[in-house]
């Protein structure tokens, strides 16, 4: 396939001959799981999941309504106290064997993810190893929390200082990481004592129904539901629910408006991972190869479909050419295909139609706009909603696809004169997870990673995560913090107890 400008691009390779991701057996009870099992019963209506690869149908899920939310939240409200009794030691025990699980069932997860998301097997098996992590990382952070030394900071009066679970917790995650963002909510929720109840994504919910049907032996009915369904039914009552204590959502800026106007009546907590829209700084003095070679990862990883991608480089104007011409020769090398045509595989389908037709109006747009493509630039051909690798230059300040999260793999670049001008241009975006700053100018890297107005910045690398730092934006990207003991205090409450004891 070429692009409007002539410009060879990627093919999709297929796996017409090898054998299929999962099999019947493989995929999950196609219900609810409340109160500690999948309740029997035909639903009345179910949603079709799609295999992206090949637009083909792999499972029915029901369509939640507002009583099976009301059923699940009831069933949270009767496991919190005894769950938020148990010591922390209880609790961390469980998480572990949680992650023994998970661990143990780790190639069906990761084969079931791929088949799901079409994401490729490398990434599917990354998310998985992250999962394990997570679940282990509050399993270990759960017996050592912190907090202000008790003592008398009134006379004669002893200040204790006590973290409390929060209650009941309704979670809504996204369709990019399924399995791994129920992970970073379950996991300190739990860890914290508290109880929840579980919107997946109706597009990707199989790893979290398996994840489900995994581990239900293993906590008390109740303490995890499930619930399917679409957001603005089910997500909508989990919001609004008195019941529920605090609402988590990680998703598009837009669902997270429509949660925090939900939960606004009862004045529940709200935690919001929303979108992003990284920008890459890339100085004159920057290593360009390294620079140019961690985009090939961290702009297309997930096939761009990540909220902290490498999407928009700001390279300084004396090496844009240079490295403009490295990074273009990186993505060249990327391989696009279906998850089971090889272990190589870099970039995989977007995950729906709709979506598909999102990323590809971007492109569009931009190019009927006078945006030059470098590489890439469009669809290719079906089955399954494949978008070229794309990088996108000459691209004026201001421009929609250097503002708009676009969430497929399209890295677009923009050339800068000086450093003021380079951090005015990356925090002038209504978004602000995350950022780097690429230089060999160590106090240099520090001033600016300072300026950029971003709730992550790496300095000579991008998408670095760990379980133990923290992962949350600023600005429209949201508020709350996901991993490290950050997420622990998000789901707990502080409690003063003040103690006289004068005689």
């Amino acid at each position: 396939m070429t692009t409007a400008a002539g410009l060879t691009t990627a093919t999709v390779r297929r796996a017409a001959d090898a054998p299929p991701l999962i099999t019947e057996a493989d995929l999950p009870a196609a219900r609810h799981f409340i109160d500690g099992k999948f309740p029997d019963g035909a639903p009345e209506r179910v949603i079709d999941v799609v295999d992206p690869s090949t637009e083909g149908v792999i499972a029915r899920i029901p369509e939640g309504t507002v009583e099976d939310i009301d059923r699940a939240v009831a069933a949270a409200v009767a496991a919190k106290d005894p769950w938020a009794r148990r010591v922390p030691k209880e609790r961390s025990e469980v998480l572990h064997a949680i992650a023994d699980r998970v661990a143990e069932n780790a190639e069906l997860l990761a084969r079931l993810e791929s088949a799901n998301t079409g994401k490729p097997l490398a990434v599917s098996r990354d998310d998985i190893g992250m999962t394990v992590d997570t679940f282990r990382f509050m399993a270990g952070a759960v017996r050592a929390t912190t907090s202000m030394a008790a003592g008398d900071y009134a006379e004669n009066h002893l200040s204790v200082m006590l973290r409390e679970p929060l209650g009941v917790i309704g979670v809504i995650t996204p369709w990019n990481y399924p399995l791994l963002m129920a992970a970073w909510k379950i996991a300190p929720i739990l860890a914290a004592g508290n109880t929840l109840v579980l919107k997946p994504s109706e597009q990707t919910p199989l790893t979290t129904l398996k994840f489900a049907e995994l581990v239900a032996d293993l906590l008390p009915p109740g303490v995890l539901n499930v619930v399917n369904g679409y957001g603005a039914v089910a997500g909508a009552r989990l919001a609004e629910h008195p019941d529920v204590n605090m609402i988590a959502l990680t998703g598009s800026v837009a669902s997270g408006r429509a949660v925090a106007r939900a939960a606004a009546d009862t004045l529940k907590r709200v935690h919001l991972e929303l979108g992003g829209k990284a920008p890459v700084v890339v100085l004159p003095d920057a290593d360009l190869a390294a620079a140019a070679s961690g985009l090939r990862v961290a702009g297309f990883w997930n096939s761009g479909q990540e909220c902290g991608a490498a999407c928009r480089v700001l390279v300084h104007e004396s090496v844009a050419e240079e490295f403009v011409e490295q990074l273009v020769d990186e993505v060249r090398q990327l391989t696009v295909g279906e998850p089971r045509a090889g272990e190589d595989v870099d970039v995989g389908p977007m995950v729906s139609k709709a979506h598909f037709e999102r990323v590809t109006g971007y492109l569009e747009r931009a190019k009927s706009e006078g945006v030059r493509v470098a590489v890439g630039g469009g669809a290719l051909d079906g089955p399954g909603y494949f978008v070229a690798p794309t990088v996108l230059v000459d691209v004026p300040e201001g421009a929609e696809v250097a503002r708009e999260e676009i969430f497929g793999p399209v890295v677009t670049v923009e050339t800068f004169a000086d450093e003021d001008e380079a951090v005015r241009r990356a925090n002038d975006v209504p978004l602000g997870l995350s950022a780097s700053v690429w230089t060999e100018n160590a106090r240099r890297s520090h001033d600016i990673a300072a300026r950029l107005d971003f709730g992550t910045v790496w300095v000579n690398s991008h998408l670095v995560l760990a379980s133990e730092v923290p992962w949350g934006g600023f600005k429209g990207s949201g508020y709350g913090r996901d991993l490290s003991i950050y997420a622990l205090d998000d789901y707990s409450r502080s409690k003063h107890v003040m103690h006289n004891h004068g005689r």
